[in-house]
């Protein structure tokens, strides 16, 4: 694939971008037939043929667990939006409402971690903290950007988590020429090279599915004789008209399809049952797995509270350095300032961080700052001009991770959580509810390769286990 530079187009788009500003996207809940809601606006023409035949290619895993959930046996689904301020527009909303009344009997979790302004060569650095260790079944994803950055963010996430990836097109801001030329509209141009060349070849190569939303908001403005302009509330963002349209349109894509091949599915997550599938000997349980993540399902009659060891290729999990992930810092993007990237050298411990800012120049482009963590207490200081790396090594920032907006305040405060993404123990929780999961995640973020899991019995020789979990993403 052509390998595109951060041009002129990219600069655009974050532009139009930054016409709004970020705003939360609160997880509501939508109608058992899809685009039921809506009834001011005429529906879009449904699909036929081969455009058809492309709903609900390659997220048939997400789609598989949606509709076989039943009152009796509520399959767990995390769903993530992502992207800049299309994605965390009223539409968004009304996907999620949908798929919570289409699918009343999953247990579901979705969120929208979608970042206003940030296009994709901005949005990879807070990616690190919002997606992966986040690990959702399904990913809805849109953002505008260079293409270089847009394929490491779905290259990440499919070989970083089992999600599946429902990539969308670009919605239609102005009329397309017939034959996009670069040399007299090099944004138009762009947008051609990027929906119909590089999103078809991103999704192709990491096995994504992709929503086209484009040429059917193209068929609706011309079937009902619209401007593009009468769906937008100014150059790119979505009025009331567009944010019905853009719901039915990526709506209509999430679509159970048990016809579909489950060869590029069935191995992401695998189940193991304890006495069928793995049996205890020498007193233990041993399980040879491959991938990055495994989690354990208790026994439905086991007493909340047992606790049985654990050990992942004969160490405790909290040995391996990459089973600890660290929160989106606080205040987020469009405060005064935001730290955006984290990174670290050192091996991470589970505590609190602080970074202060000590000092500041008359325009708020240069800056000095402190740095703590709770446990690691005061590690050192630096600046926004040069990479920063702490004493400990736990925190290092490039002059990229900070994201500055108005005036900086001396005395102003980021804050992040170190968090693990492991546990050296399995204990039996509470479970009310007797149709949903209980499952606790052992190891998250391993190296994606071949593993042991050993589990140790209990004082009684027991091991509460009903069986096990693990996780392969698909891209090594």
């Amino acid at each position: 694939m052509q390998k595109m530079t951060f041009t002129k187009y990219a600069a655009f788009t974050l532009s139009l971008a930054c016409l709004t500003t970020a705003y939360a996207a609160p997880n509501k809940k939508m109608d058992d037939k899809p685009n039921s809601v809506h009834i001011a606006y005429p529906a879009p023409a449904p699909l036929k043929g081969k455009d058809a035949s492309l709903l609900g290619v390659n997220i048939q895993r997400t789609m598989t667990l949606l509709a076989t959930s039943t009152s009796a046996h509520r399959n767990k689904v995390r769903i993530l939006f992502y992207g800049q301020s299309i994605t965390e527009q009223e539409w968004s909303k009304q996907v999620a409402d949908a798929i919570r009344k289409r699918f009343p009997n999953a247990d579901l979790e979705i969120e929208n971690k979608a970042i206003g302004g940030f296009a994709s060569q901005l949005l990879i650095r807070p990616a690190e903290h919002d997606l992966y260790p986040f690990y959702p079944d399904l990913l809805i994803f849109h953002v505008y950007g260079g293409n270089g950055e847009y394929e490491q963010i779905i290259k990440n996430t499919r070989s970083r988590t089992t999600a599946e990836v429902l990539m969308q097109k670009d919605h239609v801001t102005q009329w397309p020429p017939a034959v996009p030329d670069q040399t007299k509209d090099k944004g138009m141009w762009w947008d051609d090279m990027m929906n119909n060349h590089f999103l078809p070849e991103i999704a192709q190569k990491y096995g994504c599915g992709i929503a086209d939303d484009r040429t059917p908001w193209l068929d609706y403005l011309k079937t009902n004789h619209y401007e593009p302009k009468q769906l937008l509330k100014d150059g790119v963002h979505l009025n009331d008209h567009g944010n019905f349209l853009m719901a039915a349109l990526v709506e209509r894509n999430l679509v159970y399809r048990p016809e579909l091949s489950k060869e590029n599915w069935k191995n992401l997550v695998r189940s193991y049952k304890i006495g069928k599938d793995v049996k205890q000997k020498d007193g233990k349980l041993t399980l040879e797995f491959e991938g990055n993540r495994v989690d354990l399902l208790p026994e439905r009659s086991a007493k909340p509270g047992t606790t049985v060891q654990v050990l992942i290729d004969g160490k405790k999990p909290s040995a391996f350095p990459e089973l600890y992930a660290i929160t989106r810092p606080s205040p987020g993007p469009w405060s005064p300032l935001a730290v955006v990237r984290v990174n670290h050298d050192s091996p991470l411990i589970t505590e609190d961080w602080t970074l202060k800012i000590t000092s500041v120049n008359a325009d708020s482009t240069k800056w000095t700052f402190d740095v703590a963590g709770s446990v690691t207490g005061a590690d050192g200081s630096g600046s926004n001009d040069a990479t920063f790396t702490s004493k400990s090594g736990r925190v290092k920032i490039d002059p990229e991770g900070f994201f500055s907006h108005g005036t900086i305040p001396v005395g102003y405060e980021a804050k992040w959580k170190v968090y693990p993404l492991h546990s050296n123990t399995f204990t039996v929780p509470e479970m009310p509810d007797a149709s949903r999961e209980y499952p606790i995640t052992i190891a998250l973020g391993l190296p994606n390769t071949k593993h042991k899991l050993e589990i140790l019995p209990d004082a009684q020789g027991k091991i509460p286990v009903d069986s096990i979990r693990s996780y392969c993403p698909p891209v090594k």
